[in-house]
């Protein structure tokens, strides 16, 4: 299975990342939305109001997942 993880903080989320997500997920069999919990900078939205956010947005896209995550990047993959 070919799996595809697009990390970011997603604050505020706009119609490009959908974009990126929805062409990943004709690529690869699973895409994996990472949001990042705890960046360094100051956030319009709590990360459970942007992994909500970013679920209803993709809603009828079956192979693209969303998973808030803190850390490295290389960890989270």
């Amino acid at each position: 299975m070919t799996v595809a993880v697009y990390p970011g903080t997603f604050d505020p989320l706009t119609n490009g990342h959908l974009d990126i997500a929805r062409r990943a997920a004709k690529l690869f069999e699973k895409v994996i939305i990472g949001v990042y919990q705890t960046p360094a900078k100051n956030l319009l939205f709590t990360t459970e109001k942007r992994v909500d956010l970013i679920k209803q947005s993709i809603v009828g896209s079956p192979n693209i997942e969303v998973e808030p995550f803190s850390g490295l990047v290389v960890n989270f993959a």
